[in-house]
């Protein structure tokens, strides 16, 4: 039986570590966006999300602004809003998003047909280009937000739109004569019909998501197709000279084995993927997921949980091509990841899934946002030189500093809902078995067979390792806990009671039986360590990274001084934590290290035969998810070693 995620109603998070993180979705994130997907922000890049549905609905008039994905800004934040309303009462907000709703009602055509850009700019185009034409994307992000909204208020006005919607998208595709025999060009909405199903029971939602997933692949390549008829229009220049692996549709998925093609539609197809072979018990299914899974993070994920590392078309490239300078890892690919991540580990019960979810959410996806909640990151590098972020060059896409807003903004909305739905990550829970996957403080009431449970997880990590949680009201049948032992745990110990208890592990989660209420306590060791990569990653030959649990620690020139590259790190030596006020609170990291003089050199003089004078420093380095909080400044994770 698989796991699933617990009710986000019932969750309280009041964490040292988190809680600034998920408060400000509320606080400022979601108003923050608001006042962009109304245009408000002076100096961003406009949104024109809410003007073009207006348009749509008839209330303005005006021309269709942005990018064809436009519309999934607002969906996104609507889904963000839900799981906020989940947690907290905030009458103010719900009533703005009700009007959002009713605004998307509005816009919604008589057959069901809900997408701006194709309402008001090209009508006659309605599915003659699922390659470019993002519709079933961003039917997807709609559905999405439907379920999170109906979840957290009840309210169904927005669930019966995207429900109408679905079943035009079941009459309109499929296998039989007279339907188109097509699939999204971007995966998502696989994963808003299967939610869709799982919420309202309608099978044929979930039978729509098997056919987008069975049919890719098969045959002459749809995509193709499509662009060899006459009168096709291209959107994307870059698209020209298309190449199938781009969207995971050169081959048919159960024979995928190799991570390729744009990153987060690949991480989205695999998370259909993986809850469409449990569904169906489809072990042919399964075995691509795990095979697709375990080349993403054994060969192509970076040690912050970023993927995707070609700036140009956001995609995987091959085995063992981490460049730092000039990678992408878009923050909605590591999120992607997550999402594929919990539902891997929910199926097999295994933890090993969880430390890559882990690692993805302290590092890229936390990254992706700046403490005041105010600017993003779309682009994740691991070695930045501001200087050299030049328009028209290799590095382009590389941002000294977060944006206030994107024009394509897919990832500060996306951002909003993770943070909003952390929850989810925290706990899985079986009939009678309770998965502690992360520790975060909470409070929570989880819904067993045998009954409620009420959990209290109480904790500072990650710059402390020690874990209390508490289960009241066991029924008499009692429960399991099984409590994750993370990849990076050393001397793993659980008193239960405050007795010293042996403890069953399977897949990485240590079983505790729980006939009555108890009190756990959890103590292991995670020491700052330093972290090399595999030879045949050749940015990082020769390099050594600092890690503190699941935390990837960077340097910064404001605490290093400029030309982080002429550093070394003193792998022979202990790295000294300290504790420090910084954002909130955090430990740093010293430890010894070299500099490279340049007293010898000329400036004129580009090239000479002076030799390498290295001088003593120590090297501070603080969480890679918090860099650029205090100005725009060289960071790197990645040091050459001293040998």
């Amino acid at each position: 039986m698989k796991l699933h995620s617990i009710n986000l109603q019932k969750i309280n998070i009041k964490d040292a570590f988190w809680s600034k993180h998920v408060k400000l979705v509320k606080d400022v994130i979601i108003p923050y966006q608001w006042e962009v997907m109304n245009d408000l922000i002076p100096d961003a890049e406009p949104s024109h999300c809410l003007e073009n549905f207006a348009i749509a609905a008839g209330r303005k008039e005006g021309e269709f602004y942005g990018a064809v994905f436009q519309d999934t800004d607002i969906a996104k934040w609507l889904e963000a809003v839900g799981f906020t309303l989940a947690a907290y009462d905030d009458p103010q907000l719900e009533k703005t998003a009700d009007e959002v709703i009713g605004l998307i009602a509005e816009a919604q055509q008589k057959d069901g047909y809900l997408d701006t850009y194709f309402i008001i700019k090209e009508p006659d185009k309605r599915w003659c280009n699922l390659c470019e034409g993002h519709e079933l994307y961003t039917a997807g992000h709609m559905m999405e937000a439907a379920v999170a909204y109906y979840q957290g208020t009840g309210k169904r006005k927005f669930l019966d739109v995207v429900q109408k919607l679905a079943d035009l998208i079941c009459d309109v595709f499929g296998t039989e004569e007279g339907k188109i025999h097509g699939y999204p060009g971007h995966q998502e909405v696989e994963l808003g019909l299967i939610k869709l199903y799982y919420i309202t029971g309608e099978r044929k939602y979930l039978e729509q998501a098997k056919y987008f997933i069975d049919a890719r692949g098969q045959g002459e390549n749809y995509f193709l197709q499509e662009m060899a008829r006459p009168g096709y229009q291209q959107i994307f220049p870059e698209f020209t000279n298309y190449q199938p692996e781009y969207s995971q549709s050169d081959k048919p998925v159960r024979e995928q084995d190799v991570a390729e093609g744009h990153a987060v539609r690949a991480v989205y197809m695999y998370s259909a993927m993986a809850d469409l072979a449990y569904e169906y018990q489809d072990e042919e299914l399964m075995e691509a997921c795990e095979r697709l899974w375990n080349n993403i993070v054994q060969k192509q994920m970076y040690i912050t949980g970023g993927i995707g590392a070609s700036g140009i078309m956001e995609r995987f490239t091959v085995d063992y091509d981490l460049p730092n300078d000039y990678n992408y890892s878009e923050s909605c690919a590591s999120i992607g990841l997550a999402m594929f991540g919990i539902r891997m580990a929910n199926i097999t019960r295994d933890a090993s899934y969880i430390d890559v979810v882990e690692r993805a959410l302290y590092n890229t996806v936390l990254a992706g946002i700046a403490l005041d909640g105010k600017s993003f990151f779309y682009v994740n590098p691991l070695e930045v030189w501001p200087d050299s972020c030049l328009e028209r060059t290799s590095k382009e896409h590389v941002k000294p500093v977060r944006q206030k807003w994107f024009g394509v903004a897919c990832c500060p909305p996306n951002i909003a809902r993770t943070l909003a739905s952390v929850g989810q990550y925290i706990y899985s829970v079986g009939e009678n078995e309770l998965y502690v996957n992360l520790f975060i403080s909470n409070e929570t009431e989880i819904e067993l067979k045998a009954g409620k449970v009420n959990v209290k997880i109480e904790t500072r990590f990650p710059f402390e390792n020690q874990v209390c949680i508490k289960v009241e009201n066991v029924a008499e049948d009692g429960m399991t806990l099984a409590l994750r032992i993370p990849d990076y745990a050393k001397k793993y110990q659980v008193h239960v009671n405050g007795a010293l208890t042996s403890c069953k592990v399977e897949k990485g989660y240590a079983l505790i039986p729980a006939e009555k209420d108890s009190e756990l306590k959890v103590n292991f060791e995670a020491p700052a360590r330093f972290v090399r990569a595999n030879p045949n990653v050749r940015a990082d030959c020769g390099k050594a990274a600092l890690v503190k649990g699941p935390l990837v620690y960077c340097l910064e020139e404001i605490d290093n001084g400029k030309n982080l590259s002429a550093l070394y790190i003193d792998t022979t030596q202990a790295i000294n934590e300290i504790k420090s006020d910084l954002f909130g609170g955090i430990t740093e990291l010293a430890v010894q290290g070299k500099r490279m003089e340049e007293a010898a050199w000329e400036e004129e003089e580009l090239y000479g035969e002076h030799p390498v004078v290295l001088s003593d420093t120590i090297l501070k380095a603080v969480p890679y998810a918090y860099w650029n909080n205090r100005g725009i400044g060289e960071m790197t994770v990645w040091l050459k070693e001293l040998i």
